[in-house]
């Protein structure tokens, strides 16, 4: 798998929103992600001036559906993938 991005939760949610995911409660520092007719929930962190893991983030994408190859648009580092599953 290619070397995940680094990007802050708030990007995270953008770039999966762009995928049909929305956010549908928040809990604590932790914004959880639904996509009607998808089969899991994704849990995003939240931490102001924090970046997400790459463990992480890399799981989210996993769970999300969408194929590892994927690339950082240089002007927002938001994640930007190739296809879906």
């Amino acid at each position: 798998m290619p070397d995940v991005p680094t990007v802050t939760g708030e990007q995270a949610i953008v770039a999966f929103g762009k995928f049909g995911f929305a956010v549908v409660r928040i809990k604590g520092s932790h914004h959880i992600l639904k996509k009607p007719g998808h089969r899991y929930n994704l849990s995003v962190p939240i931490h102001k001036g924090r970046t997400i893991k790459k463990g992480t983030l890399r799981s989210l994408i996993e769970g999300a559906g969408v194929t590892p190859s994927y690339a950082v648009a240089p002007q927002n580092s938001t994640i930007w993938a190739v296809s879906l599953t």
